[in-house]
């Protein structure tokens, strides 16, 4: 890992609210305090429909033209791969473990109630062997298997990244967590960070499965061509513009908690573009959409099965989100799936900007994934 750069990163992210803190007035004290205490309840504002309706025609309009693409595309779209192996056996111990972890999360049994609250880790585990065993059953290997000590390396570096953004919260409060009432704040810490490690592998590992459906990935590999400048000034105008909203978020939290998922996004890409580190966006140039569409849906798809699971696990976590709070799945408002799209990428976009070796095996593919099916790989 690239500890400086992830240092520097952190600093920027997590000063710049502490700062818009300071200039609302408010002391900093409540924000920094270590180990963390988990954020108590709160009232988010009342229901707006005029905000929820603006706010979900935004989200449409940003969308409409990939679900176009993806539709329109077309239909002797290239046939599925052949899988180069049989399912590996590991990947039926995933789904043992799944479905016995599923069943200790939403039920009560008492002999399992000292171990109650811990449930998040073994289903997060579960879900990425099989990510990686049916990814292995497609292309016939995966990060997790040839790419052992870097996947690993994804463990920790996830606990850091989602840190981050619980310490974000602590601005908005947009999240609270329920069931932890028995943590004193140095257990909190530790055994939330366990949990925490399982983000990015989860969310790169469906990535990487994503690349193997070409049905998916193909709509988007030669498409619209938009080279993002590279030069430094465009760095300081990325980094400002996410440092200038993350000062928002420490000034006036209920106006600006949604770039609490766009924020760190633009200090990365600024950051990525002021060392001139290259990155998935750079494949914009050539009219190569899928880091940006195949991340983001991996991220939904990850939400999806988190909110899901946390539904009726003990220990899980609730909403706050201001104005929009409506239409619930699960937990989660409708409109805040919404954030899961601009986290995938993010989680992209940072492992490549802190790790000297992505494991991600589809950056090895040939331009067309059928082309890397049966060809060498570096």
């Amino acid at each position: 890992m690239y500890l400086g750069r992830i240092l520097v990163l952190m600093t920027a992210i997590g000063g710049l609210p502490l700062l818009g803190v300071l200039l609302r007035g408010d002391p900093i004290a409540p924000y920094v305090k270590f180990p963390p205490a988990p954020i108590s309840p709160v009232i988010a504002q009342p229901f707006s429909w005029p905000l929820f309706l603006a706010l979900g025609c935004a989200i449409l309009i940003v969308l409409a033209p990939f679900l176009s693409r993806w539709i329109r595309f077309p239909c002797s779209r290239p046939t599925p791969l052949v899988a180069r192996s049989a399912f590996p056996w590991w990947g039926w111990v995933g789904f043992l473990a799944l479905g016995f972890a599923w069943t200790l999360a939403w039920t009560r049994f008492s002999w399992f109630e000292p171990l109650q609250s811990h449930t998040f880790t073994p289903l997060w585990l579960s879900y990425i062997v099989i990510v990686n065993a049916l990814t292995v059953k497609r292309i016939g290997y995966s990060m997790l298997t040839d790419r052992t000590r870097d996947f690993l390396l994804l463990f920790p570096l996830s606990a850091i990244f989602w840190w981050t953004f619980e310490y974000l919260n602590r601005f908005v409060r947009n999240w609270y967590y329920v069931g932890t009432e028995d943590f004193d704040a140095f257990s909190y810490f530790v055994f939330a960070t366990i949990p925490f490690s399982t983000v990015l592998p989860a969310v790169l590992g469906t990535y990487e499965w994503l690349h193997t459906f070409p049905s998916i990935s193909e709509p988007f590999r030669a498409w619209k061509s938009i080279p993002l400048p590279k030069n430094r000034l465009w760095g300081w105008i990325w980094c400002l513009a996410g440092g200038g909203t993350l000062l928002g978020i420490g000034m006036r939290p209920e106006m600006f908690y949604p770039f609490l998922w766009l924020s760190p996004l633009m200090v990365i890409i600024g950051y990525h573009t002021l060392i001139g580190n290259p990155n998935s966006l750079d494949r914009l140039a050539v009219g190569d959409w899928r880091p940006v569409v195949l991340s983001s849906l991996a991220a939904l798809i990850c939400g999806f099965f988190w909110e899901l699971w946390n539904s009726r696990s003990l220990a899980h976590w609730e909403y706050a989100i201001p104005y929009v709070h409506g239409f619930q799945i699960f937990e989660m408002p409708l409109l805040g799936y919404a954030g899961y799209l601009p986290f995938g990428l993010m989680c992209l976009l940072f492992v490549e900007l802190t790790m000297p070796s992505p494991p991600l095996i589809c950056h090895t593919f040939a331009p067309s994934i059928h082309e890397a099916v049966g060809g060498p790989r570096s």
